[in-house]
């Protein structure tokens, strides 16, 4: 949707709002560095290349964010705790999760606002798959 698209009074969507695409891909690369080097969560990441990982949350933080639906056209419904149920996520691992998430957040350079609602879901997301003591 372009600025013009937006109906008066209504809000810019978050999605627009940060950049669009090229920063959620910005953040998403971002975090996947600082996993690849993490000897906590590198192995719940079982491909060999991180790439595949990186661009199914790239395209789910893009959908959730209000941008195009492609993940789920690609992979239907995230059921996101299903799909990580194979994985032990415990709060140590939600930590590494965030510590690396934050550092890229902190990258992007967003308003504050955006900032701080972006944060936020992340905390309530890896809080959401911690699935062991």
């Amino acid at each position: 949707m372009t600025q013009a698209q937006i109906p008066r009074g209504e809000p810019e969507p978050f999605y627009s709002r940060v950049g669009g695409e090229p920063t959620f891909r910005k953040l998403v690369h971002r975090f996947y560095e600082g996993v690849a080097d993490d000897p906590l969560l590198r192995p719940l990441y079982p491909e060999e290349d991180l790439g595949p990982a990186e661009e199914r949350l790239t395209l789910f933080l893009i959908q959730y964010w209000g941008g195009p639906s492609t993940y789920s056209e690609q992979r239907g419904h995230p059921r996101l705790r299903m799909r990580h149920a194979p994985f032990r996520v415990d709060a140590q691992a939600r930590d590494r999760w965030l510590l690396h998430m934050g550092e890229a957040v902190n990258e992007l350079g967003l308003a504050p606002a955006d900032e701080t609602e972006l944060w936020q879901y992340l905390q309530r997301a890896a809080q959401f798959m911690v699935n062991a003591e």
